[in-house]
């Protein structure tokens, strides 16, 4: 069922309508976890993905930790050694609770993290209800950082129990949804740029993270984009054309990783019998060979770019081809929680895919979209002073750049100057690719 955006509020906004905005974050975060079993929530399958129980309780321990704390004096913890349990990584707050353990602890239980949350929502609702007049610029700053940081865990929640479901035998689903099937694909077409002197990075007035920032001039060489995302057909060709045992293909890493993981195909695909079918949280499937191809890595997207003699975009050369393409497609309002082809999508939401000024299909949404810029900060940032400067500069190191949000990203929450940077060898993310060339 698709559902409206939530609205992200004005740079001013009232006590009121920052209490609805967070509520509408809150609660759909809680949404994505109605079709769960308690057991679910406390799976971690792998050291990079958390327990659906811990996102739940690390974006409430954000709002308690930098809002509530700081600013509402009659504010009395539930517990204050969650401070120390639901910290991620800011070091500044202290020290944090192992990573890789997260899913070894069974209390607090599901239940006591539900009351946690309401008690930190009752405190944020309190502190709204204190203003007379204007809220506290601070104050608003830090709630509207706060819900955009729960979007992005609503995001991993989703990648999260998709892995933790993956290992099981049953193939158990999380939610029986799927757009219908499309027999007619969208022919990949080439959108030229004449390149020279552009600016990317955000400027606007409303919500952006920091590392979108400042707005600077970058040089591009004359170019082309491919029109729409890889799709699963073709780089099913990339594997009968036996991709996956050519190392002239590969970085040296990506070799390394190719070998090390036995990777024969996309995380989630499996051949049975002939066949190729894939994982999805609405369980297994066969392959939709006109969807956008997803969970490959950097490694594999850059493997598949030289095997058919193109490259990955750059982000600049993505976000100057993406400044006039509307901010639509399939996105987690969509419900669809997998990639769709093109054609399908607009049929099962019925939005306008990304019309604009250069026709590109898909830009937005279904597969983040790997570049080949690794993941630096612009010209002239400077990382915010005090703890909530550790929330982006300090991972400016070996990673590389998406664009685009996924099928798991919401919808307010991505815009043409988004930057998502992961490791080059991680795949369980929503990831895929879009071709460029030089002009």
């Amino acid at each position: 069922m698709s559902r409206a955006p939530i609205a992200i509020p004005e740079t001013e906004a009232s006590a009121d309508e920052l209490a609805r905005f967070y509520l509408d974050v809150r609660r759909t975060s809680e949404r994505l976890c109605a079709p769960l079993a308690i057991e679910d929530y406390v799976l971690q399958a792998m050291p990079d993905v958390s327990p659906t129980r811990w996102h739940l309780a690390h974006v409430t321990w954000f709002f308690e930790t930098f809002l509530i704390r700081p600013f509402l004096k009659t504010y009395e913890p539930l517990d204050d050694r969650y401070t120390y349990l639901f910290n991620s990584y800011y070091n500044a707050v202290g020290e944090q609770f192992s990573r890789p353990r997260r899913g070894q602890l069974s209390r607090p239980t599901v239940a006591e993290i539900r009351r946690y949350r309401e008690h930190v929502d009752d405190a944020v609702l309190t502190l709204l209800n204190s203003v007379q007049r204007e809220v506290p610029p601070r104050w608003a700053e830090i709630l509207v950082l706060g819900a955009n940081h729960e979007q992005q865990h609503q995001e991993l929640m989703l990648t999260d129990i998709k892995y933790n479901l993956s290992i099981n035998p049953l193939r158990p689903s999380y939610v029986q949804t799927s757009a219908p099937i499309s027999a007619e694909g969208v022919s990949l077409q080439w959108r030229g740029f004449d390149g020279g002197v552009v600016e990317i990075g955000y400027s606007g007035n409303e919500f952006a993270f920091d590392n979108e920032f400042p707005r600077h001039a970058v040089h591009l060489e004359p170019f082309l984009l491919a029109s729409r995302p890889v799709l699963c057909g073709e780089f099913l060709e990339f594997i009968e054309g036996g991709g996956y045992h050519r190392h002239d293909l590969w970085l040296s890493d990506g070799w390394q990783a190719v070998r090390d993981g036995a990777w024969q195909a996309p995380l989630y695909w499996e051949n049975v019998d002939g066949e190729w079918f894939e994982f999805t949280l609405s369980g297994m499937r066969p392959i939709d060979r006109l969807a956008p191809v997803c969970h490959v890595s950097y490694f594999e997207a850059d493997a598949y770019a030289r095997w058919v003699g193109c490259r990955l975009p750059s982000e600049a050369e993505w976000e100057h081809a993406a400044a006039g393409v509307d901010v639509d497609g399939n996105l987690l309002e969509s419900g669809l929680y997998h990639p769709a082809s093109a054609d399908a999508v607009r049929r099962a939401i019925g939005d306008s895919l990304g019309s604009g000024v250069a026709r590109f299909d898909q830009m937005y949404g279904d597969v983040w979209e790997w570049t080949q810029s690794a993941y630096l900060p612009y010209p002239g940032y400077r990382a915010p002073t005090g703890a909530l400067g550790e929330y982006n500069g300090k991972f400016m190191i070996n990673q590389m750049v998406l664009r685009g949000g996924s099928c798991a990203t919401p919808r307010s929450h991505i815009r043409p100057t988004y930057r998502n940077f992961f490791h080059a060898g991680d795949r369980w993310q929503f990831m895929g690719l879009r071709l460029a060339r030089d002009a």
